[in-house]
């Protein structure tokens, strides 16, 4: 586990699917305020782990001391900001794959 790694939700992107807190299996998002996205044990999150960053529908997470050149990849396909513009039919921007 890492004391200089851990994950920040930009809140203005945010779409509140809930994604990064139902995949995170370390306990580091409090699931009680599910699907807000909200860090509670940052020192649980796994040194240069990207995996909730993966899965955010919107890049709407980066992480305290990366120092990788890691880019969300829903920026990296939209060559820039996401479009949080629902497909599916809620509201989390995920062009469908949510459900």
């Amino acid at each position: 586990m890492a004391k200089k790694w851990y994950p920040v939700v930009d809140v203005l992107t945010c779409v509140e699917c809930g994604t990064c807190v139902g995949f995170c299996p370390n306990g580091v998002y409090d699931k009680t305020k599910a699907p807000s996205p909200l860090v509670v044990n940052p020192v649980n999150c796994v040194d240069h782990c990207h995996q909730c960053g993966n899965r955010c529908p919107v890049g709407a997470i980066t992480y305290v001391g990366d120092d990788t050149g890691w880019i969300p990849p829903v920026l990296r396909e939209k060559g820039g900001m996401p479009d949080t513009t629902p497909n599916c039919g809620c509201s989390c921007g995920c062009g469908g794959s949510c459900g």
